[in-house]
């Protein structure tokens, strides 16, 4: 039998709003970090549940993996799209490199004045231990099929040509991303010849470099578009058995290691 709901004529209806966390680096299939693999699912639901007024999403990274950002940006713009729902973005302590990729994917971006933001290009590390091994007397040996399949290999001294590949590979990404952040801010940014050197600011001069558009907090400018009875429904990945209680393994311990070192960088 199905039930019937009774409207109270003028009884204003609360609206809800979806609230996604995307906190720590953007990696890969990694367990505990931000990729498309694990979130997927949770921006679906925050979308098709509950028929929200918009989704919020509150960043704190500091990057990571183009390819993750730009597949988790791509899905939260064709869901927003598709379903016609205004996507709002917070911005904690940092969204830089990948986590502004992320934001832009966002109608409108909030910051905090201390927050940080920007860091619109590429970087690849590494390290070179020829003359490490060398100096212990250790030969190593590799062989190959295919003159490129040894490129950049840390145990050989650097090659000129190597680096020129990387170089050009890391501009063609580079463009894509300077591409995404000028489709989705357009007239907003300014001309200011520094915006896309992978240098970052703090949140009010993200505003006036047209990075960001305003100053705001997640739960005030909520209750002021949506009414101080908004309903906020958080969406989030489920921990696992062991993270919920407490148990790390190695491989958990060097990716916070790496996390902590990428949010070193922005002074955090």
């Amino acid at each position: 039998m199905e039930i019937m709901k009774l409207k109270i004529p003028f009884r204003k209806e609360r609206k809800t709003v979806s609230v996604l966390r995307l906190s720590g680096m953007i990696s890969n299939g990694a367990r505990g970090q931000i990729n498309d693999q694990t979130f997927a699912p949770v921006i679906e639901r925050a979308f098709e549940k509950g028929n929200p007024s918009a989704v919020a999403l509150v960043i704190n990274s500091p990057g990571g993996s183009p390819v993750q950002s730009s597949l988790i940006a791509a899905r939260i713009r064709r869901l927003a799209e598709e379903k016609n729902i205004p996507v709002l973005a917070f911005v904690e302590d940092v969204a830089a490199s990948g986590g502004y990729w992320i934001a832009v994917a966002a109608d409108e971006i909030f910051v905090d004045a201390n927050s940080i933001v920007g860091s619109i290009g590429v970087i690849s590390a590494g390290f070179g231990l020829h003359d490490l091994i060398a100096r212990y007397g250790v030969e190593r040996r590799v062989y190959t099929a295919g003159t490129s399949k040894s490129t950049l290999d840390p145990f050989q001294p650097e090659k000129t040509e190597d680096v020129e590949r990387l170089k050009s590979m890391l501009e063609e990404v580079h463009k894509t991303f300077k591409l995404h952040v000028s489709n989705r801010r357009g007239a907003k940014l300014s001309q200011n010849e520094d915006l896309f050197t992978g240098a970052f600011w703090t949140g009010q001069k993200a505003i006036e470099l047209g990075l960001v558009d305003q100053l705001g907090h997640l739960d005030a400018v909520l209750k002021a578009r949506f009414g101080d009875k908004v309903r906020v429904k958080t969406y989030g990945p489920k921990k696992s058995w062991a993270s919920r209680f407490g148990a790390r393994v190695l491989g958990d311990a060097a990716l916070l290691a790496e996390e902590k070192i990428a949010f070193a960088r922005f002074g955090l």
